[in-house]
């Protein structure tokens, strides 16, 4: 098969799970060394190393200022008559060509509008709808996204395949250099991740300063690590006694800062696919996460599940990770064998089977 993909979202500045995931399945599908030949579409030159260079592997760079996807991507498609076309970030183009797989990341959208401005959200559900409808095989990254797609956009559960992403997390410069760096304190439980409403940002402030009220002598801080989002709020956690903010953290940095907590504190309201719950198990940190989306599919029976509304639930589960360094050494062993379930290479054999069956 000649096989395009939308590679134009890996080639930003500041990557976030999307991107992440398009660059990591990408290399994957490569790494499988098929017979399939690979055409990757960019809108910017990528640099040298991002991907492997393959004797079947092709890359178009077309840049275009605007509209990019239905236009200057759906040209190239017209002209290059691919035999499917693979979007790994919602989107495929309006009017193109053959046949088609796309991945449906979440839809986070349907259950927080507030939380997206007005004309994204429109696009956002249009495009999904749209892209969902007219792909061959969806992609979901997880059974949560799946069961949304169907009873959002009433897609058919046997169009849907359920293919979790590979997560492993690189090796980091040592913890006492990434500690200075971001002046982290010596004992701390962390939040990774966008800092926005869905992530439940004041909940998690609100039950670390209930474990903190209840344990005063124990000087362990709440670290939020991650950028400022859509409707961030400055009195979430703004001056509040042993709460820190790190800003953005570099892609290279995140092991150690996962190693270096007592937990990581992950009660977001919806994830089609949480990455830092999974990323926290490989790097040996136990999770206290939610008990809803696809949440408990991904921590199963090694992370604290909890109703994400309960601010004394989340502090609870802080307590029992604090206070028991037996079951906090049980969660970790727990953890790292459910991480090994996530692999790229398993991903990667799933997406080339949907690409496939959508030829056939």
């Amino acid at each position: 098969m000649r096989i395009a993909i939308d590679a134009s979202r890996t080639t930003v500045q500041r990557v976030t799970g999307t991107e992440q995931y398009a660059i990591r399945l990408i290399r994957a599908l490569i790494d499988l060394n098929s017979q399939h030949e690979f055409i990757l579409y960019f809108r910017d030159p990528p640099s040298a190393d991002l991907f492997p260079p393959h004797e079947r592997v092709t890359h178009r760079v077309i840049p275009f200022p605007r509209a990019w996807t239905h236009l200057r991507f759906a040209a190239a498609l017209w002209r290059d008559r691919p035999d499917v076309t693979f979007v790994p970030a919602h989107t495929l183009p309006v009017y193109f060509p053959g046949q088609a797989v796309v991945t449906v990341h979440d839809l986070g959208f349907r259950y927080f509008p507030e939380a997206h401005p007005t004309l994204s959200r429109f696009y956002l559900d249009w495009t999904t709808r749209y892209s969902a409808g007219r792909a061959n095989v969806v992609l979901a990254d997880s059974r949560a996204t799946a069961d949304d797609l169907t009873l959002f956009f009433n897609i058919a559960r046997d169009k849907i395949e359920v293919v979790y992403p590979g997560v492993d997390v690189p090796p980091s410069p040592s913890y006492p250099t990434v500690r200075e760096k971001y002046r982290l304190p010596e004992r701390y439980f962390l939040f990774l991740g966008t800092l926005q409403p869905r992530k439940n940002i004041a909940v998690i402030v609100q039950s670390y300063l209930r474990w903190r009220a209840a344990h005063p002598d124990d000087l362990v801080g709440l670290v939020l690590a991650g950028g400022k989002g859509w409707l961030y709020d400055d009195k979430w956690a703004e001056g509040l006694p042993g709460v820190q903010m790190t800003g953005y953290i570099d892609e290279a940095d995140k092991s150690a800062l996962y190693a270096g907590a007592l937990a990581l504190v992950f009660p977001s309201l919806y994830e089609g696919f949480g990455f830092p719950v999974v990323e926290a198990m490989r790097c040996g940190t136990p999770v206290i996460t939610s008990n809803t989306s696809s949440l408990p599919e991904l921590a199963g029976h090694a992370g604290l599940l909890v109703n994400p509304l309960d601010v004394g639930e989340i502090a609870d589960a802080m307590t029992k990770i604090a206070a028991d360094e037996g079951l906090r050494q049980r969660m970790i062993a727990k953890g790292h064998e459910q991480a090994a379930q996530f692999t790229w290479e398993r991903a990667a054999e799933q997406a080339m089977a949907a690409l496939e069956s959508a030829v056939k």
